[in-house]
């Protein structure tokens, strides 16, 4: 027995000693600042070119502000108050008072085996050299009132210093990373220079607080509201030709609408109705109009007659003209200004991306003696790119590829420079070029002259000076189509949505020189009905086109112009007299029909045109009159009918009666004809989509 309790001891002996709890305390302090450290070490450094040109919470918070689109806004707000919340629980902290119930965590019930709390000595106020919190303070506060201190469980002191710590990181900036995961340029914000404003918040919190990190989940911005605007208005009304019988409106070959609605029925919804205007939709797609011959006026109009497929007691009236496209070779050289808007609604990958891959499809098919300069705008506009040769594309790609989004959007101030730079351009030994601006924007004009009636007056008092503005925009959600609308029409040029980059070849390929040669300016149309022939006729679509009768002869009104090659459907729904469709009764007291009616046996209509040459100031009449006679339709009148169908099925279908989806959709399908490059065909599928979901 001896033996035994003699080898028990000697065995007991030779186990190591127990831990000294002052050392296991202050190895897992050293341990969790080393830890600390690789953190920090780990972290790539920030660019140079990141960095803010001045210290200073308040002012970098100030400068940002300026900058910030809604969503960075939001992540500031959010930011700000994690900080106004630290700093008001961090005192507390420091005199070792609990948290808040909500803040503080829940301390853990010591184990059985653990050694007594009280062997464990206070550790000591140590800090590293970047003043980093790496232990509790030395004295608790119950010692220094003289009471006998507390006997926490253990753990309970590090839990607390955990607290303690989590606290000091909701002051903490975020970091570089989590700016670039929220879409925001910069980097973490400062506590060390804080301006004269600031100083007592920062009294509240000691100096040696160290900055770190804000977990993204507390930057998740809000959603922003959909704040799209178009321009249109009330659809045209049946009109009653003996009292009313003459229509005017002004030609223009915009195609902004159908891409418009493509995008919408693309994302599973129907575009609102006030996006839908039916004559863009018409006139998106190629017809086979005959051209003008050598030295006739410089478009030929092809006018016929046709039943109407939704009303078979109503009659079709398609005027087509075709635009003169002169040789590659005989265009004049051009002067373009891109018109950039880089703000920070234009971050978005069908925004500014798409922007920048569309403008370069269409370098390749500029010549030598074109030039190119670039103008951006964003809270200020300056100038990306001076007058460059066309030829020069390695210098005009640098360029696109400079351009960011950011800031707010000074869309009056940009424009105002690329009026400048244009007409720089125009003036410095560049006589005959032909100086037009593309406006590239999402329409969200939010600093200067925002109001669509402001920026029209400007563009307008500038169109004399011979510098055409065209508008392309971009994505959707805050889309301005009225101000787009707005611009283009008064400034002489067309207005596009590009939604995919395929339409980017159409627009800015493909009929590259329609969209930037013009041949006829202030192109206007008059149709003059003829009352014993039409009782009734309504215009479908060119809503927003409409003048006044005595517009027509007034060459100081502004109207569309025509580009080389350009084609224009308009259609009129013709109710001839007697027919069962007539909508209106006669008037009871009107003047007697049999004596104020002319010949029946004479034309449906008279057809006029006025237009204008380019820099011209007197416009030039070409007249047309109308047969009554109605004819079979070919497939580019069944064409453009189906489309105008599809239109009025967005709108409300008012005047179709029965003729739904399954009608347009047949319609379409048997005029296809000849689709070389897919358009009616993707047109087809969108009829089929719409169908889907309007059930």
């Amino acid at each position: 027995m001896t033996d035994d309790l003699d080898k028990l001891r000697t065995g007991l002996a030779s186990l190591p000693p127990a831990p000294d709890p002052a050392a296991k305390a202050k190895a897992v302090a050293q341990a969790m600042e080393s830890f600390e450290r690789a953190q920090e070490t780990a972290q790539p450094p920030r660019p140079i070119s990141d960095r803010s040109q001045r210290a200073g919470f308040v002012t970098g918070v100030r400068e940002m502000l300026m900058k910030l689109t809604t969503r960075p806004a939001l992540t500031m707000t959010a930011s700000l108050a994690a900080i106004a919340v630290a700093l008001t629980i961090y005192p507390t902290l420091r005199q070792g008072a609990p948290l808040p119930q909500a803040a503080a965590p829940k301390p853990v019930a010591a184990p059985a085996t653990a050694p007594a709390a009280a062997s464990l000595p206070a550790p000591e106020d140590t800090r590293t050299t970047t003043g980093e919190v790496t232990a509790a303070p030395a004295t608790p506060p119950a010692e220094i009132k003289g009471q006998a201190p507390a006997q926490p469980a253990p753990g309970v002191v590090l839990l607390e210093q955990r607290a303690e710590s989590d606290a000091v990181a909701a002051v903490e900036g975020p970091s570089p990373q989590d700016f670039a995961d929220t879409g925001l340029a910069g980097g973490p914000l400062s506590l060390t220079d804080a301006a004269p404003e600031m100083e007592p918040m920062m009294e509240a919190a000691p100096a040696t607080v160290a900055a770190k990190r804000v977990l993204p989940d507390a930057l998740v911005p809000l959603p922003e509201p959909d704040t799209e605007a178009f321009a249109n208005a009330p659809s045209n009304p049946v009109m009653i030709a003996a009292e009313d019988p003459v229509s005017t409106f002004s030609i223009d070959t915009d195609t902004a609408s159908y891409a418009v609605i493509r995008s919408s029925l693309s994302r599973g919804a129907l575009p609102p109705p006030e996006a839908v205007r039916i004559e863009e939709m018409v006139n998106y797609f190629p017809y086979g109009y005959a051209a003008p011959d050598a030295g006739a006026p410089p478009f030929r109009t092809s006018v016929n007659l046709f039943q109407t497929p939704w009303n078979a007691d109503t009659e079709l009236l398609r005027i087509g003209i075709q635009g003169r496209l002169p040789a590659i070779a005989e265009r004049p050289p051009l002067n373009l200004v891109f018109l950039v808007d880089t703000s920070g609604s234009m971050q978005d990958a069908d925004k500014l991306p798409l922007l920048k891959q569309s403008l370069r499809l269409m370098l390749p098919d500029l010549r030598a003696e074109d030039r190119v300069a670039i103008v951006a705008y964003a809270g200020s506009a300056g100038t990306v790119l001076e007058p460059t040769a066309a030829s020069d594309r390695a210098t005009i790609l640098a360029a696109l590829d400079r351009l960011d989004a950011g800031g707010s959007t000074a869309g009056a101030e940009g424009l105002a420079l690329a009026y400048q730079v244009a007409e720089a351009m125009g003036g410095d030994g560049a006589e005959g070029h032909v100086s037009r601006i593309l406006l590239a924007t999402d329409g969200d004009f939010n600093v200067g002259l925002s109001d669509p009636g402001a920026l029209k007056d400007f563009v307008a008092a500038k169109r004399d000076g011979g510098t055409y503005l065209s508008v392309l925009g971009f994505g959707r959600g805050n889309l301005d189509d009225a101000t787009m609308q707005a611009l283009a029409q008064n400034g002489n040029g067309t207005a596009a949505y590009i939604d995919t980059l395929s339409e980017a070849q159409k627009v800015l390929s493909d009929q590259l020189s329609g969209a930037l040669f013009p041949i006829a300016n202030d192109v206007k149309i008059q149709i003059e009905f003829n009352p014993a022939v039409v009782a009734e006729y309504r215009l479908i679509g060119y809503e927003t086109r409409a003048l006044a009768r005595e517009d027509f002869n007034n060459d100081k009104v502004d109207a569309g112009e025509i580009g080389a090659g350009h084609q224009v459907t308009a259609l009129y729904e013709v109710t001839p007299v007697g027919s069962p469709a007539i909508l209106n009764d006669p008037l009871r007291y009107g003047a007697a029909q049999d004596n104020a009616l002319p010949d029946a046996t004479g034309d449906l209509a008279w057809l006029k045109l006025r237009y204008k040459d380019p820099g011209a100031s007197t416009s030039r009449l070409i007249e047309t009159p109308v047969s009554p006679v109605a004819g079979a339709a070919d497939a580019d009148a069944r064409w453009a009918a189906a489309i105008a169908g599809m239109g009025q099925l967005l709108t409300g279908a008012r005047y179709l009666g029965d003729w739904g989806w399954d009608e347009a959709i047949a319609l379409a399908g048997g005029a296809r004809g000849d689709d070389p490059f897919g358009y009616r065909a993707e047109a087809l599928r969108l009829m089929r989509l719409a169908q889907s979901i309007a059930q």
